[in-house]
């Protein structure tokens, strides 16, 4: 088993040293983002749960907007004509929405490039011995460039096909 190296790694400790320990945790998570570590572990529970949920409401964006979006363009695929676009309009709208509500609200955010780690394995290659917390967050970074063309190519497509099905409906 390797070890990861501490260049690898940053780890926000929960020592509470003023009244203003929760800020220096939020600034020295920022500035584990913005360093883009490979790993970042998170003592405290109050900003590990808020970041972690964070970045689920960001997953959640994601899967919805690719899934919904499939659906728009596969449901004319399996449903009649006549009752296909009950279906797909409001599934190809959800795509649009959830698409553009994580550009603009995730895209830019340094956190959408990290994920939560639960794997045991790899947990345990990291330097977690000289941790307080018994529950800490244990972030790991992934490249989301193709995660990103995926959901906007399958929500443009969706938009695409809304826009001339919409047109199709009402121009005759």
């Amino acid at each position: 088993r390797v070890a990861v190296s501490s260049t690898d790694c940053y780890i926000v400790h929960e020592i509470y040293n003023g009244e203003n320990a929760q800020d220096q945790f939020e600034y020295e998570l920022e500035q584990a983002l913005e360093a883009q570590y490979k790993y970042i572990v998170i003592e405290p529970t109050r900003i590990g749960d808020e970041t972690a949920r964070w970045i689920t409401v960001g997953n959640c964006l994601h899967k919805t907007a690719v899934l919904a979006g499939a659906t728009c363009l596969f449901t004319p695929l399996v449903l009649p004509a006549d009752y296909s676009h009950y279906i797909s309009l409001p599934a190809g709208v959800l795509s649009v929405a959830c698409c553009t509500l994580y550009g603009i609200s995730w895209q830019f955010d340094p956190c959408c490039k990290y994920q939560v780690e639960y794997d045991a394995y790899k947990l345990s290659r990291l330097p977690l011995h000289t941790l307080t917390s018994s529950t800490p967050v244990v972030l790991v970074r992934k490249d989301d460039l193709h995660r990103k063309r995926l959901h906007n190519t399958i929500a443009l497509a969706a938009l695409v096909y809304c826009v001339k099905k919409i047109y199709e409906l009402y121009a005759v």
